[in-house]
Order: structure tokens, then C-alpha cells, then sequence
């Protein structure tokens, strides 16, 4: 595995790229909801990261605490990226966590250095959650968060993690420094589904709670709900409860695509799909036999359901400004949707 040069007694020339003379630690915890898991600590010299080509991201920077993720999402587009580390997309994804245990020392290393181009904002949760529960344990985005203030860069967050309450005193007083964008992922509105499709994560009730935590603190808070995935939360009827309880907690913006299945993604969600819902499974077949995206009639027909429910609930799609704000006035914006996260 490539982490063994990062573990204890490694070689330095066993190392990861950017992470040469590293030392590491395989860790366990013996309580219930760390149970299974594994946490390779390494330390690393890098923590910034480049997204490369032109695309939804294309040039955007990037911080990632954590690599891999304990919310075990069963669609989630990053688990390929575990594939890199000599680890497999399915079951280490979900229980064998990278922790960068120097990540704000690193990053306040980078940005201080004098360089070409400097980071006008810092994106966290776009890869692995930032405030998944090892982040109880090992507290690194209250770092994150003073660093990338400290030097004046703005800071985006998107989670599916209630933790997120716990730094909003930190994050409302960044505020006043810099552009702060947070979001929280929230997509299936079936509690049955959720602990299915997500069995790691938060319900969806703490989210929502965190949405209005969040916003009784004074600043915006977008929602992510995405994925939709086809047959199982696009009916209107999902989509009208979904909306109905964002705006009830104050979401300040709501983002819809359909399930996006990238490899790695692709057969996990599949295989998740044969075992729960396997009448499914010849339609899901034909509507992504294009690649990963859903087949270009079903996003138009989702669009126009989306946008349907959206102008009954006055939730507008465009993010609100960032810095610290007082509660909006909601306005309809029939936009298109933006590209998935997931």
C-alpha cells in the first residue's frame, strides 16, 4: 500500500509526492462510533490544492483535511480518489480515513510564502466532508478556518456535518475579515432512504437544525440537495417536502442535479442499488448507459420539476453575498441548475 511510507519506520523514499520524510501513525478508536475504522495520521508538506482544467471547478483551490469519508454515501463521487492511495473506492473509503494532522501549519506555511498566484478563496468539503466524526476527535478545521483568515483568504464550506455548529463563533467572526460561504448537502428527505444511501451521516432533521443554527448566527447558508436520485427522490412529492423544509429552516439558497455516477461511485451505487431496490436496476442501466451523467431528457425533465416546486416555495437558486448579512427576502430566479457536486 502506498501509505506504508508514511507509517512508522517507513522509508523516506517510500513516501507519498509532497510528503517526503513524513512520519505516521495507524490509529484505532474502542468506542461505538468510531468502531472499524482506521486513521492513517501523516503529515504532509502541502495542503493547498490546484484543481486542474476548465471545468465546474476548473482553477479553484482547494483544502482537504481528511481523505476518505465516515458518512459511507454510497453514491458519493470522490470515493475513486481512494484508488490513488493504493486503497480501494468501496469499503476503505468508508473505513480507512487519511487524517492530515498538520494540515493548518501547512497551509499557513504556503500562504505565506510569496508566490505567483495566491488563493483569493479556499474551498473545503468539495472532495471528502471536512466535519465528518473524526473531526470530534482531531479539531483540524478550527485551524483551517483561523489560517485562511488570518491571511486574508476567503473560506467556502460545504458539509453534511452537524459539527459545522461547534465552529460558527469562529466563522462568524472570519466573517468580518473575509468572504465566508457555507452549505450544507442535504438531499434525501426519507428517513428510511437517508440511513440507507448515507448510513454515516447526520439525519436529515440535524441538518436542517444546523441550517437554522447557522443562520440565527447571522450569516447565509445555501443547501446542496444533491443528488437527486431518479425513482427514488425525484417525485414531486419528495421534491415539495424537501423544499418546504429547507425554507422552514432558512435556507438561503437551494442547488439540484441528479446523480452523478463516476467510476469508483458507479459500481458502489449500483451494487447498493441491486441489493435494495434491484427493480431499479435495469432502468438506472439505460439512463446511464451515456457515462456517467443521467441521459440528457431525464436532467431537462428534472429541471423543469425542480423549477416547478422552486417558484412554490420562493427559494431562489444563486447564492447569497457572503459576508455576515441579516436574514434575506427569498426571490424566485428561475435559473438553470449548476453543475453536480456529486
Amino acid at each position: 500500500m502506498r501509505w506504508d511510507g508514511q507509517l512508522l519506520d517507513a522509508t523516506d523514499g517510500d513516501a507519498l509526492p509532497g510528503m517526503r520524510g513524513a512520519r505516521g501513525l495507524v490509529r484505532t478508536f474502542d468506542t461505538p462510533e468510531f468502531r472499524g475504522m482506521e486513521f492513517l495520521e501523516v503529515t504532509s508538506r502541502s495542503a493547498l490544492n490546484r484543481v486542474p482544467g476548465n471545468g465546474f471547478m476548473g482553477g479553484a483551490w482547494t483544502v482537504n483535511p481528511y481523505r476518505g469519508c465516515q458518512h459511507a454515501c454510497v453514491y458519493c463521487f470522490a470515493r475513486n480518489t481512494h484508488t490513488y492511495l493504493d486503497l480501494d473506492a468501496g469499503r476503505d473509503f468508508d473505513s480507512r480515513v487519511v487524517v492530515k494532522t498538520n494540515v493548518a501549519e501547512a497551509l499557513d506555511a504556503e500562504l505565506g510564502r510569496s508566490r505567483r498566484e495566491q488563493p483569493e478563496r479556499v474551498m473545503l468539503g468539495t472532495n471528502t466532508d471536512p466535519y465528518q466524526r473524526a473531526e470530534g476527535r482531531y479539531r483540524l478545521m478550527p485551524g483551517v478556518i483561523r489560517t485562511l483568515a488570518r491571511h486574508g483568504v476567503g473560506i467556502s464550506i460545504l458539509t453534511k456535518g452537524t459539527l459545522l455548529r461547534r465552529d460558527l463563533p469562529l466563522l462568524v467572526e472570519a466573517a468580518e475579515r473575509v468572504p465566508v460561504d457555507l452549505a450544507m448537502s442535504i438531499a434525501v428527505f426519507d428517513d428510511e432512504l437517508q440511513q440507507s444511501v448515507e448510513p454515516g451521516t447526520p439525519t436529515t432533521a440535524a441538518r436542517l437544525a444546523t441550517v437554522r443554527a447557522v443562520r440565527d448566527a447571522g450569516l447565509a447558508c445555501g443547501v446542496l440537495m444533491m443528488p437527486v436520485l431518479p425513482w427514488l427522490t425525484d417525485s414531486e412529492e419528495h421534491l415539495d417536502t424537501a423544499f418546504a423544509r429547507l425554507a422552514e429552516a432558512g435556507a438561503t439558497s437551494v442547488n439540484t442535479s441528479a446523480l452523478h455516477l463516476r467510476p469508483g461511485a458507479r459500481e458502489w451505487y449500483l451494487a447498493w442499488l441491486a441489493r435494495e431496490h434491484p427493480h431499479l436496476l435495469p432502468r438506472y442501466e439505460r439512463l446511464y448507459a451515456g457515462g456517467a451523467n443521467a441521459g440528457r431528457d431525464y436532467q431537462d425533465w428534472l429541471r423543469e420539476r425542480v423549477r416547478t416546486v422552486r417558484r412554490r416555495h420562493r427559494l431562489d437558486v444563486v447564492p447569497e453575498p457572503r459576508r455576515r448579512t441579516p436574514p434575506p427576502t427569498r426571490v424566485v430566479e428561475p435559473e438553470p441548475v449548476t453543475p453536480a457536486l456529486f
